[in-house]
């Protein structure tokens, strides 16, 4: 045994300075096994060299079967983690830990040096930024500029939910996306985008329709959501989660030339997105994208403007939108303001006084 152990040393040694791989090293230390068991095998009982490798080739099977299973059951747990989805896995410290009470790294003081002399924001701000944590539902359209600004201004975590992969149709107006990234998954090409953006923050993707069952957990782990959708269903289960668990929403929406955004917070007395829109729209009155087209910059225009609300929010500086529905029109070049109130008997919110919301 102690002959073996030596040789395995040596050999380990010698691969250490040639540099070999540690695959490599373990190969030879394995041949190494192999020709112990082979001499026990065939040495006459009486050999000096059988006594100097342990006497019996029956106790270096046995050894060489427990590597054997350690080994297997590594390479299982291996293969187990590599199946596990991206969004399931614990998701990585970011570069700068989110501390809001602690100070910014000389990196943060100089990548957010803008932000740091508005008075609005300043070093106390941008560490709330930091310690944030923001779900973005869609990386189309409304999602891909959202996502840029929400990365390039510091929020800490950023969670982006999608079932959808990149089309050659997309890159008129999804400016996240590009022709390298076709037919990639939406979020792990923002996840790239985003990297080289800003390292700084962490992104989390989650390449899955949104549905009634993974909603709730999902969103009670952030702070506020922004939604960018473009189906009903979606806006409306968003909706009734983030009131359920009292998390603010941002809902943007566009069409054609036109686009509006909100923010719905009932827990801190504004309407919820249902007080606006209780019921699906009737067949045939609100085109989608595909039906009746979008200007390319229209998406840019209100995803950053969904952006701005959040970092607002999330410093509390500022007049929000809660409470106010604001339209943009591009074609025309105009902006209008619609004041909204809650719905006593709106189907999600309605039953809560301002008062009690959760």
């Amino acid at each position: 045994m102690v002959l073996f152990l030596l040789l395995a040393a040596g050999l380990w040694g010698l691969g250490w300075m040639l540099k070999l791989p540690l695959s490599v090293r373990a190969a030879l230390i394995g041949l190494l096994y192999l020709g112990v068991v082979l001499a026990l095998l065939v040495l006459p009982e009486n050999a000096p060299l059988r006594y100097s490798l342990g006497g019996s080739a029956g106790q270096w099977l046995v050894v060489g079967a427990l590597a054997a299973l350690g080994y297997g059951y590594a390479m299982v747990l291996r293969r187990v983690r590599a199946r596990v989805r991206p969004e399931n896995r614990p998701p990585s410290a970011p570069a700068a830990a989110a501390d809001p009470e602690g100070p910014l790294t000389e990196t943060e003081l100089d990548r957010y040096a803008r932000h740091i002399v508005l008075r609005e924001l300043g070093g106390m701000g941008q560490r709330k930024l930091k310690a944030a944590r923001v779900l973005v539902v869609g990386a189309g359209g409304l999602g891909a500029p959202a996502l840029q600004y929400l990365a390039a201004a510091g929020v800490g975590t950023i969670g982006v939910i999608d079932d959808d992969v990149v089309d050659l149709s997309n890159l008129q107006r999804q400016v996240i996306h590009g022709q390298a990234t076709l037919g990639m998954p939406k979020v792990f090409s923002a996840q790239k985008a985003l990297a080289d953006l800003n390292p700084q923050v962490t992104l989390r993707p989650y390449h899955r329709r949104l549905t009634a069952d993974i909603a709730p957990d999902l969103i009670a782990g952030y702070d506020l959501v922004l939604d960018g959708c473009d189906d009903f269903a979606t806006r409306a289960l968003v909706n009734r989660t983030c009131f359920a668990a009292g998390v603010p929403l941002i809902s943007g929406a566009i069409a054609q030339w036109e686009g509006q955004l909100s923010l719905f917070d009932p827990a801190r007395g504004g309407p919820c997105y249902a007080c606006l829109f209780p019921a699906p729209p009737a067949p045939g009155s609100a085109l989608s994208c595909v039906e009746g087209g979008v200007v390319g910059p229209l998406p840019g225009v209100i995803g950053a403007m969904m952006a701005l609300e959040a970092i607002k929010r999330i410093c509390d500086i500022g007049a929000s939108l809660q409470g106010v529905l604001l339209i943009y029109d591009g074609l025309w070049g105009e902006t209008r303001r619609i004041a909204l109130t809650r719905t006593p008997g709106c189907p999600v919110c309605g039953a809560a006084p301002a008062s009690e919301a959760p």
